[in-house]
Parts: structure tokens; C-alpha cells; sequence
């Protein structure tokens, strides 16, 4: 946003980082100045009873703003808790029914561990319970308990979780995101068939939204999590689009190849690009998403995220993390060191590795076993002085895959102790059960080597909590590079692949005979990151970042113009005495056609222009009105205006109005005579080697300009063959022509200095008026169009209430020279005319203008001048009593504009036109 719109001081916070650091450093200085608190976080209660942010009501009021953006103290503002309402599949609680009453106990779990200390806001937790009540007592009662803790309950039936939850997040979702691909039909069958665990699943996120929407106030932040939870963004956008929803993924998102195989590929990713912020665990998975949406959905993926016709889905990296503090804190307790120092007298004079995992195929398990079996092969001498502990928590136990895992693992375990075990000791002891937290963090505690070998995961908190718990040990971690820790914690811990078992063995081999200070420096690096990316600041730091989306989506909304008020404009145009029409073609009057663009059906129509069939009828009615003129302004060469609107009585201007003629006429020129085209054959050739090299592109070879379209080549490959086209372009065979370069979404054109539908509108006008022998102004005038941002000066050029500029030589000077030119190519038509004419506006009479216009004027190449620098050629503005309220200049599929108004797509202008023809009938 322009400094001094807002009439800004140097100190304000203008850009989103700004305000961000603002916001970071206002957060660290409101924690240094609590109490420390040294009470161990144990209960539901205390974790979430978080305490307070601004007033959302207040930050949003132009004062508030204000004083925040100047820098005052935010602590003089009233300071109250900003609620944030976490949406999960499950709540952090389990329940247990005991007759009448409800028994609840913590649930173990990545999403709960993260959120464990998170203090700074007013939270409640909406999802499942883990359990069928179908009776209505007893949701009573548990809703009740549940309230207790600041949860709320949605209930589901065995039939929808069955489908839901069983079938469509863990049958189908979770293995691709895990790069395990969907599951054969076999598999498929044992839930059902795929479409109807889908409508479980959109059924599902529905009763989730439908609980979110009773219980939330204007203001609340909600956010959604994972993959169980895709639609729901979209269910709370329908309900209230004003609500703020942030999701966050909390797996892996797979590559666009992996995840297009999907059959609901499409209605997934746009259900989650209605949330305003969409978060991920590291980049690459954020990149994988945005990839998905531009080869998926044709969309445009910039730097911060997804924009669809000018709305924008921030899509970023927020590394999770947990609550160090609470396990450094439980290291001093007493029966952690009771834990700590059993664990040291079992283990005396043995190293000891562990591996705390669900027992589950992406976690790398029985890898890690072979790797540990390879390393005690190729190192004898360690056989009696290692141990490797290995937790591994079971889940989904009536899986069959899983069931067949767990004999698995037993087998290489049972197998490894048996060759390598002694009477006294074996190498690997195995427990297929989880630890409390005290016994886990003595565990941690003692461990010289922390073994994470996850074959595919989101982030790893494991990772996180052994080095919490290392800070006197300063154990060594090897991780797997396919977590997502690893780009949190790669540069103090052995990276490996889990697949390479000699990689791992050796990996092992160096933790346990690492040196003291290169463990420490390692240690070092891994404790910082762990304790100062926690839970708390990732939470913190999503809210803000949604916060601040919010705001800027409202300063984009500012600019944005509104949707074309059609009864007003109709209503205009119906007290108006002689009206102009000005229509763009293409994505105007021509039939919508999907973006994604992934079949060469849609390729070929959108390539043969066709008019929208809905539109001949209304046409014709409005080219009949003797009052009405139209003129239909594209890009298009003449040939596809022709075929498109020969029958018609109106005015077509082919190639950006460079070729102009009434349907009952013959063609004529409206190019200045001194155009140089010399440099079309050099261009033309670069165009074709280009469009040689990238399939699924093609060339449009024009009088005026060139354009090369990839708008259905593969996306990344035609943005970087475009960068070398341009590349070469401005350091060869344009670089002395006189030629402007106009970049399009995916299309790049070339086209002579001054040939835009703003500079030849006024050509256009002169040659209209003395045609038809025009004697009433002109004083209604409608511009619709899909025009590049080149081509939106013809917007400009009438509006009545644009206030006059200064004119640059550079820019009189190309003026002048169109001026001339073409006012000896007018010259003998318009004295001619003249003669034959009786009307009031000739080039010795002053120009008829409506009062907020007099004595400005437009030159047609976006340069307004006092009425003293006209010059003779602007006949066609000379017939202009244009009034504010009688002009509606509207942009059709584009957000950013200089229209006064906008329309979504061609379906809004048919249905605008025929409004227009059925009042003008």
C-alpha cells in the first residue's frame, strides 16, 4: 500500500513482516514480564486455560489500528482474551461411560503434546470423543463433563466413523499422504466402495462445522486440523464467509503426482483454499501443495500461497514444536530421578539406544532393527556394551496390515536377540505398550543415542523431547531425512536414509564413538532450536499470521472494486438518449472454459473462439436500438470477429482496435502510418523455437502483435521457458525496437509502442460518430471486458471524475506523433462527413462535456490534458456528456483493476445483457 495514502509516518508497520516483528516483540516482552510459573502442566484444565490477546473488536476499529501501527504501548489498550476454538478429529480427552456418568482421562498424542502449555489464548476444543452415544442422556452428561474441560463433543455414529474415519482418512487419505499410494480394490472392498466413504466424509466435516457454527462469536479464531478435516474450511466459509479459519496439516502433503491420483483430488484442495491460512510443517510440504493447486486447479501459486481470481490463500511453514520447559522442569522431580537412577544402575557400563514409535509402517521400525543387526555384525566389540531399547506404542491392533507388522518386528527382534543375546543380557529389549510421561523422560534422560528412522512422517516430536531431556547427558540423535524434523533439527543431528541399512550402521557406529565436543556442539544446536521453537511460540505464531492475513485480505478488499450493480446499470441505460457499448470477446462473450486445462478437449475450445450461444438473442435486440451502439473491442484478429458477429448491426475493432469496421462495411486501419513492424520476423522466429520446445503451447501470429500462450503446457516448465523468452527478447530482437512486451497470467505478447484499446478508443469514437452522423452526446456508456493490465486504460480513458496528470515529454511526444498521423489519415472522411452531417460537435465548437470533465481531456494514450493542449483528433471524446453515474466500466474475471466494478465470469455478462435487452424491448 502506497506510504502516503494513509498518510503514514516512517515508524508505522506498513508490510506484513513488520507488523509480524511488531507483534513477536510485543508477545516476548508481555511473557518476560509474567511470573514464571514452576507448577508442572498435568490436566486438561491448566493446559488450556490460556490467558489473554487484544479484543479482535478493538484491533479491528481504524483508532486501534492506528495506535497500533504509530507504535503506542499496546498494554494501554484494553487487554481481554481473543478466543480460539481448535477443531480436531479427536478432543484431547478419552472418555469412559460408568452408567449415568463420565469418567475422562488426557489422550496421548502428537497435536496434544504440541498444544500442552499454549497460555495465550481463550481456548475450546471441538471433535469427537472416541465413543458411540446414540442416546440422549447420555450426550447430555458427556457434554456436560465435557465442559468442564473446555471441550465440546461432536457426535458420531458407528456407521459414519466406520465410513468416515476407518474408510476415507485411514483407508484411503492417510496412505497416499504417506506416499503408500491408494489401496487395491481388495482393501477397498472390506469398507465399502470409495464414493460412499467420501459422502462419509463430506457428511462428517458438515456435523463438525454445524458444532463450530452454534458455538462460535464474531471474532473467534478457529482452526482446523489435519487431513480428517480437508472440507470443513469450506463448510465454515458458507456459513459465515466472514469467519476466520486457518488448517493446518499435521502429516506430510505427498508431491502433485502422488496426490492428482486421487479421485476427489480437486473438491479437496479447493474445500481447504477457503481457509484464509493454510499451514504445513516444512516447506516442502507447503511447496507440494501449492504445486498441486496449479497443476490440479490451474491456479496461480506465488510466494505467500494460492490466488483464484484475486482471493488469496496464504499457504506457509510453521515447525511444530512442544513444551520443553515442562520436560526440562520434570527432570528435577523425585520420581523422575527415582526412574533415572534405577534406568542407570540396569544399564551400568552399556551404551544405550533407544527408539520410541508407533508401531507403524511409516516409522521405519523393522529397519531400524536390521540397521541396529548390521552395526553389531560389523562390530563385535559393542555386541555386550549397547542396548537398544525400543518402544513401540501399538495402534489400529484390528488392522490386518498392522497385525502382520507386529509379528514382523517380533520376528527380527526375537531373531537378533537369539544370535547375539547372552544368558544375562540380550541387545534389543522390545515393549509393546507406551510409558508414562515421568518414566519417558528418565528414559530420555539416560539415552546416548536417540534412533529416529521414520520412513515417511510430518515433524517427529520424539526427536524434540529427547533433546529436550539431554541438556547433562548431550546425547547424539540420528534421525531420518524423511521427517519433517530433519529440517528443523539436520544441523546437529546424523541424518540418514532409513532404507540404506549400511548407511544407519555406520551412522551408529559414529554416535556411539562421537567425541565429547562435537557431541556438545551438536547437542548445542538441536537444545536452541527446541527450546525456543515451542509449542506455545508455533501456536502463537499461526493465530498471528492469521490475524495479519485477515488484515491484509481487507486492505486487497479495499482496492477491489464492486460487483456490477445491474439494476442501477439498467436503470441508466434506460433513461439514457443515446448509449455506447463497448465489449471485450474473449472470457467475455465467449463460453467459460475450465482452467485446469488438462484435457486437449479443453485446449481446442478454448482456442476456437465461439460467442456464447445465450448471447445471440440478446445481441440482436440491443444492436436494433436505434439509441444503442456497440462495439465489440478485442485482441482477436479479424477473421474470428467476422465469423463471430457479421450478421450483427455494430462495430468490430480486431487486434486491440488497430482494425475497425461496421458490419455493413469493409475493414479499415486505424494504425498510425509511421508503425514499424520490422521487428515481426525476428520475434516470430524465437516465438516458434519456444513453442517447439514446450508442448501444449502455441504461437498466435497477428497483423499488430505476437503471442505465445502456455496457459495448458505444464505450469513451472512454461513459467521458466517464458523467463528465457523474455530474457532473450530484451537482449536481442527487441531490445532497440519500439515494441512493448505485455505478460499475461501464462501468456506473453509483443506489440508495437502505442497499441493499446485505451489509445485507439478515441480513433474508434471520431470514425463512430462521423459515420453515423451522430447529433445527441453521448451519455451512457458500459465497458465490460477481460482486458490485460495493459489494455485497462480504455477504462480510464472514460472516466469522468479522473483528475488531470502532468504529461511527460516522452509520452507527448508518442502522442504527437499518432496525432498527426492519424489526423491525415481522418481528414478527408471527416470533412466529408462534415458536410453531410447536422451535428453540433465539429472540430471549431467546444467540446460538450459534463461539468466534473470540463476542460479535461483524454489523448487516448492514458494522458489527460487541460482542453487548451487538445489537439484536432479528438473528435470522439468531443461527443462525450458523460456523468458519474452514468458510466459503468466493469472488468470480468479479475479482481485487480481499474474498473469501477466487477463481474466473476462470462455467465454474470450473459446474464447481465439479457437483463439489459429484456428492459430495452
Amino acid at each position: 500500500m502506497p506510504g502516503n495514502k494513509y498518510n503514514r509516518s516512517s515508524g508505522v508497520p506498513s508490510t506484513r513482516v513488520e507488523r509480524l516483528l511488531r507483534e513477536r516483540e510485543f508477545r516476548k516482552s508481555s511473557r518476560n514480564s509474567q511470573e514464571p510459573n514452576a507448577v508442572e502442566v498435568d490436566s486438561v484444565d491448566t493446559d488450556l486455560n490460556y490467558s489473554g490477546v487484544w479484543d479482535e473488536e478493538l484491533i479491528d476499529t481504524p483508532a486501534a489500528l492506528r495506535s497500533l501501527a504509530e507504535g503506542i504501548d499496546r498494554r494501554e489498550l484494553r487487554q481481554t482474551k481473543q478466543r480460539l476454538l481448535v477443531v480436531a478429529n479427536r478432543l484431547p480427552v478419552s472418555a469412559l461411560r460408568r452408567g449415568d456418568s463420565w469418567s475422562l482421562e488426557i489422550s496421548g498424542g502428537g497435536l496434544v503434546s504440541a498444544l500442552l502449555g499454549v497460555k495465550e489464548f481463550e481456548a475450546k476444543w471441538i471433535g469427537w470423543a472416541g465413543v458411540n452415544v446414540p442416546d440422549e442422556v447420555g450426550q447430555k452428561a458427556l457434554t456436560k463433563a465435557l465442559a468442564e474441560k473446555r471441550c465440546i463433543p461432536v457426535f458420531l455414529d458407528e456407521e459414519i466413523v466406520h465410513q468416515y474415519y476407518n474408510g476415507y482418512c485411514n483407508n484411503i487419505l492417510w496412505p497416499l499422504f504417506h506416499y503408500l499410494g491408494l489401496p487395491q480394490e481388495d482393501r477397498l472392498a472390506t469398507t465399502r466402495s470409495f464414493q460412499s466413504q467420501f459422502d462419509a466424509y463430506k457428511k462428517a466435516n458438515q456435523m463438525f462445522a454445524d458444532v463450530v457454527n452454534e458455538h462460535y462469536i464474531d471474532g473467534d479464531v478457529v482452526w482446523c486440523h489435519d487431513y480428517h478435516l480437508m472440507f470443513l474450511p469450506k463448510c465454515l466459509k458458507e456459513y459465515n464467509s466472514n469467519m476466520k479459519v486457518g488448517w493446518f496439516l499435521h502429516t506430510p502433503f505427498p508431491s502433485s503426482e502422488i496426490h492428482r491420483t486421487l479421485p476427489s483430488r480437486s473438491e479437496l484442495l479447493r474445500s481447504v483454499l477457503a481457509a484464509d491460512l493454510v499451514g504445513f510443517h516444512t516447506y516442502d510440504y507447503a511447496r507440494h501443495f501449492v504445486s498441486a493447486c496449479t497443476r490440479i486447479l490451474g491456479l496461480e501459486g506465488t510466494p505467500e500461497g494460492v490466488e483464484d481470481q484475486g482471493k488469496l490463500t496464504r499457504v506457509a511453514a510453521f515447525p511444530i514444536g512442544i513444551d520443553s520447559e515442562r520436560f526440562i522442569r520434570a527432570l528435577d522431580l523425585p520420581k523422575v530421578q527415582d526412574h533415572i537412577k534405577e534406568l542407570k544402575d540396569r544399564f551400568a557400563g552399556r551404551k544405550v539406544m533407544l527408539g520410541v514409535d508407533r508401531l507403524d509402517m511409516i516409522k521405519g521400525i523393522p529397519q531400524k532393527i536390521l540397521a541396529f543387526e548390521k552395526f553389531l555384525e560389523e562390530n563385535p566389540n559393542w555386541r555386550d556394551k549397547v542396548v537398544l531399547l525400543q518402544i513401540a506404542v501399538p495402534t489400529r491392533t484390528d488392522v490386518p496390515e498392522y497385525q502382520k507388522l507386529t509379528s514382523q518386528v517380533h520376528e527380527i527382534v526375537g531373531r537378533i536377540n537369539g544370535r547375539f543375546g547372552t544368558l544375562t543380557a540380550v541387545p534389543i529389549h522390545h515393549l509393546d505398550r507406551s510409558l508414562d510421561f515421568h518414566a519417558l523422560c528418565a528414559l530420555y534422560a539416560v539415552t546416548d543415542v536417540a534412533l529416529v528412522t521414520s520412513l515417511r512422517d510430518g515433524m517427529n516430536l520424539v526427536s524434540y523431547e529427547f533433546v529436550a531431556c539431554q541438556e547433562s547427558k548431550k546425547g547424539v540423535l540420528i534421525l531420518s531425512e524423511f521427517a519433517g524434523a530433519a529440517q528443523s533439527l539436520g544441523a546437529g543431528a546424523l541424518l540418514v536414509n532409513p532404507w540404506n541399512i549400511t548407511e544407519v550402521a555406520n551412522s551408529i557406529e559414529y554416535a556411539l564413538n562421537m567425541p565429547a565436543d562435537e557431541r556438545e556442539k551438536r547437542h548445542m544446536l538441536n537444545f536452541i532450536h527446541v527450546t525456543t521453537h515451542t509449542a506455545q511460540d508455533w501456536a502463537e505464531t499461526f493465530v498471528s499470521e492469521l490475524n495479519d492475513t485477515i488484515v491484509e485480505a481487507q486492505l486487497r478488499t479495499r482496492q477491489v472494486p464492486p460487483v456490477l450493480p445491474m439494476e442501477d446499470a439498467v436503470d441508466r441505460y434506460l433513461q439514457s438518449k443515446n448509449r455506447l457499448l463497448i465489449l471485450g470477446f474473449n472470457a467475455t462473450l465467449t463460453e467459460p472454459v475450465e482452467s485446469p486445462g488438462r484435457r486437449g478437449g479443453d485446449q481446442i475450445k478454448e482456442m476456437d473462439f465461439k460467442l456464447h450461444p445465450e448471447l445471440k438473442e440478446p445481441l440482436e435486440i440491443l444492436c436494433s436500438d436505434p439509441k444503442t451502439t456497440i462495439v465489440v473491442l478485442s485482441g482477436s484478429d479479424r477473421s474470428v470477429l467476422d465469423e463471430n458477429f457479421g450478421h450483427y448491426n455494430m462495430w468490430l475493432a480486431a487486434e486491440n482496435g488497430m482494425f475497425l469496421r461496421l458490419t455493413k462495411g469493409e475493414w479499415m486501419t486505424t494504425m498510425p502510418e509511421h508503425l514499424n513492424m520490422d521487428w515481426v520476423d525476428s520475434v516470430k522466429h524465437v516465438f516458434e523455437y519456444f513453442n517447439e520446445r514446450t508442448p501444449r503451447s502455441n504461437v498466435e501470429l497477428r497483423e499488430t502483435s505476437l503471442v505465445w500462450n502456455y496457459k495448458y503446457a505444464d505450469v513451472e516448465f512454461g513459467r521458466l521457458q517464458a523467463r528465457d523468452m523474455l530474457q532473450h527478447l530484451w537482449t536481442g530482437p527487441i531490445s532497440n525496437a519500439a515494441v512493448d512486451v505485455v505478460q499475461g497470467s501464462r501468456s506473453v505478447e509483443v506489440r508495437s509502442v502505442g497499441v493499446t484499446k485505451g489509445a485507439a478508443i478515441d480513433r474508434i469514437l471520431g470514425e463512430i460518430v462521423h459515420s453515423k452522423c451522430v447529433e445527441t452526446p453521448i451519455d451512457y456508456v458500459l465497458c465490460i471486458g477481460h482486458f490485460l493490465g495493459k489494455d485497462e486504460d480504455i477504462y480510464t480513458f472514460f472516466e469522468p471524475e479522473l483528475p488531470a496528470e502532468p504529461v511527460t515529454t516522452t509520452r507527448a511526444k508518442v502522442a504527437s506523433d499518432i496525432i498527426k498521423t492519424t489526423d491525415r489519415r481522418f481528414s478527408q472522411k471527416l470533412s466529408n462527413n462534415r458536410s453531410g452531417c447536422k451535428t453540433s460537435h465539429n472540430r471549431n465548437q467546444k467540446a460538450s462535456v459534463a461539468p466534473e470533465r470540463r476542460g479535461v481531456t483524454n489523448n487516448g494514450d492514458g494522458v489527460w490534458r487541460s482542453s487548451q493542449e487538445n489537439i484536432a483528433w479528438h473528435e470522439g471524446s468531443s461527443v462525450l456528456d458523460l456523468k458519474g453515474e452514468n458510466y459503468f466500466s466493469c472488468a470480468v474475471g479479475r479482481k485487480c483493476s481499474n474498473a469501477r466494478y466487477l463481474l466473476v465470469s462470462s455467465d454474470d455478462v450473459v446474464t447481465f445483457l439479457k437483463e439489459l435487452a429484456s428492459a430495452s424491448r
